[in-house]
């Protein structure tokens, strides 16, 4: 089943910001002096490396903001794992929209592109266990949505959104509670029947008092595999376990082999490459 788009009312915002930040007060200067009002052209949006493809809808408004006149085809779909060389769009249209939307177009195109390739690799990693790759909230300020988009495509799920969809106990909040315990009374306390509750926690000892309050859902962080097998053991299915902690594509496996039911990854959003990604200029026509 293909992954739901994001609604334009989401994505038109931060693609409106990103092109009145690039076109300034004068606009394009260097397309203006150089590209003929009535230049007409087509190009494509080239693959320079494999991975998953992610971000097309806001690639496509991008170029439609700037000239509506503006065709774009799209040959490979969000979620398409491409190669080398493999054409994702062809656009049509007058050249000078083309090459003031480029790089905006593809800047979302490269860094979702990105994400969701980086995602697809952990996915694959663990493929052979139950467990789910999710994402966290260590993304780029003001683009959270469509970066946890990108994480969906390349087959992983999403953490939670912000801090109002669910409380998730952190060893600072314990700190100033003075005990897990008091933390998970005081959050009981205060949030409505559907909100869950998530605790970190780095110890066995923390996790076992945890327990012995009922909790959601627990957070292992930065435990050894050892530790996360015993943990999972420990919980006996009366809690959603969480493993995080400087996880790779080449250390998932073994985590996912203790059982946890999810590996939470920050760099996914935070400080993962881009897909590197071109406009080719194939052929070129006046008015």
């Amino acid at each position: 089943m293909s992954l739901p788009a994001l609604p334009r009312i989401m994505i038109e915002p931060l693609v409106r910001m990103a092109l009145l930040e690039d076109i300034g007060r004068a606009g394009d200067l260097t397309t203006d002096a150089i590209v003929p009002v009535g230049h007409r052209a087509t190009t494509h949006i080239v693959a320079r490396q494999r991975g998953t493809v992610a971000g097309l809808d806001l690639a496509r408004l991008a170029f439609e903001l700037i000239d509506p006149a503006i065709q774009m085809r799209i040959e490979h779909d969000d979620g398409a794992v491409v190669e080398p060389g493999a054409v994702i769009a062809t656009l049509s249209g007058p050249a000078r929209g083309i090459l003031t939307a480029e790089r905006v177009a593809l800047n979302y195109l490269c860094r979702l592109s990105g994400i969701a390739t980086a995602t697809a690799s952990v996915v694959t990693a663990i493929q052979d266990h139950k467990t789910k790759v999710v994402c966290t909230r260590k993304t780029t300020p003001g683009l959270r949505a469509i970066e946890k988009y990108a994480v969906r495509v390349g087959g992983g799920s999403n953490h939670r959104f912000g801090l109002d969809d669910a409380v998730l106990i952190k060893d600072n909040h314990v700190a100033i509670a003075g005990s897990v315990t008091e933390a998970l009374k005081r959050a009981k306390n205060s949030v409505g029947h559907l909100v869950k509750i998530e605790l970190e926690v780095d110890t066995l000892d923390q996790l076992r008092e945890a327990l012995d309050q009922g909790v959601d859902a627990v957070l292992l962080d930065n435990m050894t595999a050892e530790m996360l097998r015993e943990a999972v053991v420990m919980v006996g299915g009366c809690a959603v376990t969480e493993a995080s902690g400087r996880i790779t594509p080449a250390t998932a496996s073994a985590i996912a082999s203790t059982g946890v039911d999810l590996i939470s990854i920050g760099w996914l959003t935070h400080s993962v490459g881009i897909l590197d990604l071109g406009l080719d200029f194939q052929d070129q026509a006046s008015a």
